[in-house]
């Protein structure tokens, strides 16, 4: 069967001896994300024509002014995941805690949790970007048939079942790892699956694209101005090209595919980084490594951060493995910055 025709869910069927994971539970979860995606897509595409747009006039957790599509998409995956009764917890980056869900007999024999930004970049929906969903997947390490605990949904990035995201842009995409490499899925809108359009993703080792805020220079270590410089620097190779659009799912994919580097570090405005591990860094680095990428605080490996709480922050440098090794090589001249987390860094000395 050609991939143009191959759907998500064929996909899953037909490499399920790759796929440790693979079990009638975790198909039943995927495309429940697969549905809850489609859902959101279609709402995101009516941006402008319904009332959509602007803040709910509400904070999240973090202190973040919410979009109305945030709250929408929120709800969306909640309800899809706990109506099918497929996850024992959700922890996603629009509620203060987690959700325990209970089974139809008070107990829940399930044994996955899902952890989530149901909507990334969403300011960028009231000028029309590109916006996305991110999601990870773990096994419990709590009993099944015991309400889910905290220590189920803080675990390593490297304890990852499967990570994925979707993208709603001129088309929308949901890509997926499940530990065996990177698959590209298109929805075709017309009939409603999703069909394998991207097989075998792949960072290119170097690129040429940078992706970073930069009207945040100034705020930013030494070590992360002291790499923008060697990538704007006049030479063979260079300079880069600077390409950031402000949303990480957007800024990820295009760089994918294309090479490059994305970066959000501690700056003086947010000394712990602004990303969240759990939600945003630890489903992109075990993306990015599958895809023969690179994901690091600047330090260390983004998948060996071992998470304290549900809405942790971590800079984040993330791309083709040439790119990362680079920071990494101007960052690890000023140890210093590497303070916002301390208690880690001397855990692993």
């Amino acid at each position: 069967m050609k991939s143009s025709h191959l759907t998500l869910g064929e996909f899953i069927i037909e490499n399920q001896k790759h796929y440790k994971s693979t079990t009638g539970e975790f198909t039943r979860l995927i495309s429940s994300i697969k549905l809850a995606a489609k859902v959101v897509n279609y709402k995101v595409n009516k941006a402008g024509l319904v009332n959509i747009l602007g803040e709910a006039g509400f904070t999240n957790i973090q202190g973040e002014h919410q979009q109305k599509l945030d709250i929408y998409a929120n709800k969306v995956f909640m309800e899809t995941l706990i109506n099918r009764e497929i996850v024992c917890g959700i922890a996603s980056e629009e509620e203060d805690e987690f959700i325990t869900i209970k089974g139809k007999h008070e107990t829940n024999e399930n044994k996955y949790v899902v952890l989530m930004d149901p909507l990334d970049g969403s300011s960028n929906i009231d000028v029309n970007v590109s916006v996305g969903t991110i999601f990870s997947i773990y096994r419990r390490v709590t009993p099944i048939g015991t309400p889910v605990d905290e220590m189920d949904f803080l675990q390593r990035g490297n304890q990852q079942v499967a990570a994925g995201y979707v993208v709603y842009g001129t088309s929308t995409m949901l890509v997926l790892t499940s530990g065996n490499g990177v698959n590209g899925f298109t929805l075709n809108p017309a009939i409603g699956s999703f069909y394998l359009s991207h097989p075998n993703m792949k960072f290119p080792k170097n690129g040429k694209i940078y992706s970073i805020n930069e009207g945040n220079y100034v705020h930013f270590p030494q070590g992360v101005k002291d790499y923008l410089k060697y990538c704007q620097e006049e030479k063979e190779d260079r300079p880069y090209t600077s390409r950031y659009i402000g949303s990480l799912v957007s800024d990820f994919h295009r760089n994918m595919i294309k090479g490059g580097i994305y970066i959000y570090p501690t700056s003086t405005k947010n000394p712990k980084g602004k990303l969240r591990l759990l939600y945003e860094c630890n489903p992109m680095a075990f993306l990015a490594e599958q895809a023969n990428g690179s994901a690091s605080d600047g330090y260390q490996r983004i998948l060996n951060i071992k998470p304290t709480e549900l809405h942790q922050r971590v800079p984040f440098f993330c791309g083709s493995k040439k790119m990362v090794l680079k920071a990494e090589e101007f960052m690890a001249k000023y140890p210093e910055d590497a303070k916002y987390n301390e208690e880690e860094l001397a855990e692993k000395k």
